[in-house]
Formats: C-alpha cells, structure tokens, sequence
C-alpha cells in the first residue's frame, strides 16, 4: 500500500480517535462547569457553528493552496485543540472552546476529503470509502479509549490523547501528496453550488441527518417505544455502526460494479426499508435489524458524494468539498432539534418517519444526480 494511502487513512482515524475521546468526556465537563442539559446544547450547538463557519474557508484555502497545505494546517491544529482544556475557567471559555473544536474538525473534515480524492486521482482507483471505514474504526476505538480514561482527569486524557495523535499526526504529514490539478490563485472560491452541487449536498443533508437521527434516537426507541430493556436498547446503535463500518470497507469495490448513481439509488431505497421496517414491526430483534439495514444503506452515500464532488473539474480544488460538507454538516445542526420537537408533539415513532421521507427524497434525487 503507498504511503500516501497510508497516511491518509491514519489522519482519517484520528479525526474520528480525537473527537469520540472528546465526546466521552462530555458528562465530565457537564459537571465541572455545572451545565444543565440546555446550556450543554447550546455549547454543542457552537461545535456545529464552528463546523459551517470554517468549511467554506477551507475550501477557499485548498482552492489557493492545496489540499497537502490545508490539512497539515487543519489536523497539527485539531490534534492541538484539546490543550486547550486546562485554560478554561468560565462558561463562556468552553462555548469558545467547544467552537474550536468544530472549527477545526470541519476543516480537516474537507481537507483530508481533498487530499484523498489526490491519492484516488494519483492511483486512478476509488479509495473514498475505505477512508471512511477507517474514521469509523477511529470512533470506535476513541469510544474504548474514552473508557479506558474514565478514572483520570479529563485534563490528563485530553493531553496523552492529544500528544499521541500529534506524534502520529506529523509523521503523516511528509507522505501527504500534490493536488492532480494545480490550486488556483485566481478568481474567488466562495460561490454557490450549480444544479448538480446542490442536488449532492441535499443528499449529503439527507445522510447526515439520518446518520445523527441513528445515533441520537435509536437508543431512545428501542428502550422507550418498543420497551425494550437497558442492556439491549443499545444493541440497535451497535448494529447500525457495525453495518457502517461493514458497508465501507466494501464500498471501493461495490463501486466499481454497479456504478454511484445505481448505488446511491439502492442504498438510499436499503435505508428508507430498513427504517420502516423497525418502525411498523414492534419487534426488537426486528428493529435491531432494520437498523442494521439503515447502516448498510447509509455506508457509501457520504464517500461517493465527496468523491463526486471532489472530481469535479468545473469548481477549483476543494470548493465542490466544501459545498457538499457544509449542506451535509446542516444535517447534523438542524436533525437533533426538529426531531427532537416532533417527538414532543408527535411521539418518537412518528418523528423518526420524517427521517424515512428524507430517505426517499435521497431516492428522487439520486435520479437526477450526474456522477
């Protein structure tokens, strides 16, 4: 395997290693600075902020300089984020604290996007999926780390997490490559996206938004709804995850025999069977396995629209990355509180359906897609 692909992997799983080690620390932070459930959702509100504000300019950044400068800048600087933990005092500290976080999440979000479509322009080969397998496996590790941690200061778990990934994080950097295509110093990147931009990064609103309902919800349902136990009403997250993690390592190849179009299309229909499934079913072990289906059809959506988007000669470097990340990233600001709402009003079953109509939109557009 090149080194470059190597690299590339490694930086995808230290974005996804650092930012669940974070998120485990959240019940910790919740108590030393004495939030109440609101005001930690405003303050992860600013992480969502900080994601949308920094995407665009980063595009503008890969746009002018290159995917290989913007993601050195963008991962030296998240790995660096959480030494900043020992700083804070105030509430106000962490609502700034929680921004840079995002800010420097979304970044290297883009970024790393980029320099993996110039590793599959380097290699002509689709890589994009497997990259994504490898975030995956970086939550999942950052999550055991997160346990691992538990009996320590959250200052000392940040700083032998943060210190390790940034060890790991500058040996990457001398393997990152070259864009095929030369960054433009001319005219302005921010621009709106074209018909077929649009249409993606409203597919990539669609997935994420469904990847954040799963997450968020579907705990909630099994123990809830369908009153199922404490110990097996995670089962169901647990599947969605591991069909994710599944889906992408083999989406490469997925790829490469039926097409993105065909796939976007079956998997986005996969997912909107496997919700309705462990909707209208009361069944656990059936709705565990509906969920399991959601992960399988959401595996692939994200890494064949940054790829798409990222091949797309007509934009400079990085700035179809950029359109599709930061439509995508409103998925994961607006999904939490519309459901949220619609399961006070309507119950939990029937707002989760309003995640299945985004399912079938992602079917519609899918059709009118051009990969």
């Amino acid at each position: 395997m090149p080194p470059s692909r190597i690299s590339v992997s490694l930086i995808f799983f230290i974005c996804g290693f650092i930012y669940t080690n974070w998120s485990t620390r959240l019940p910790s932070i919740q108590t030393l600075f004495s939030l109440n459930n609101s005001t930690l959702g405003l303050m992860l509100l600013c992480v969502a902020v900080g994601s949308l504000t920094s995407m665009p300019l980063t595009g503008w950044l890969i746009a002018r300089r290159g995917s290989k400068f913007a993601t050195t800048l963008s991962l030296l600087l998240f790995c660096c984020s959480l030494f900043l933990f020992p700083l804070l005092s105030l509430k106000w500290h962490l609502a700034v604290f929680f921004y840079i976080i995002g800010a420097f999440m979304g970044a290297l979000d883009v970024a790393m996007n980029a320099q993996a479509v110039a590793i599959e322009q380097r290699y002509n080969a689709l890589m994009m999926s497997s990259f994504h397998a490898i975030f995956s496996v970086g939550m999942m590790l950052g999550a055991l780390s997160g346990s691992f941690f538990v009996p320590f200061s959250t200052t000392f778990h940040f700083a032998v997490v943060s210190a390790g990934a940034l060890v790991i994080a500058v040996a990457c950097v001398f393997f990152l490559i070259p864009d095929t295509v030369k960054p433009s110093n001319e005219g302005v990147a921010f621009r709106l996206p074209d018909r077929s931009m649009l249409f993606m990064g409203l597919i990539a609103f669609c997935a994420m938004l469904g990847e954040g309902a799963m997450a968020d919800w579907s705990t909630n349902y099994l123990k809830n709804v369908l009153q199922t136990n404490a110990a097996m009403a995670p089962l169901g997250l647990s599947a969605f995850s591991a069909a994710m993690t599944i889906g992408r390592f083999g989406g490469d190849k997925i790829r490469t025999i039926f097409g993105d179009k065909r796939l976007i299309l079956a998997n986005s229909a996969l997912a909107m069977l496997g919700l309705v499934v462990a909707l209208m079913i009361p069944s656990v072990w059936v709705a565990i396995g509906g969920l399991f289906l959601v992960g399988l059809g959401l595996s692939t959506i994200i890494p064949i629209i940054y790829s798409n988007a990222g091949h797309n000669t007509s934009l400079p470097n990085g700035v179809g990355l950029a359109m599709v990340s930061t439509l995508g990233y409103f998925g994961f600001l607006f999904g939490p509180p519309v459901i949220g709402f619609l399961a006070d009003s309507q119950g939990l079953r029937a707002a989760l359906v309003f995640v299945v109509l985004l399912f079938g939109v992602m079917v519609v557009l899918g059709r009118k897609i051009e990969t």
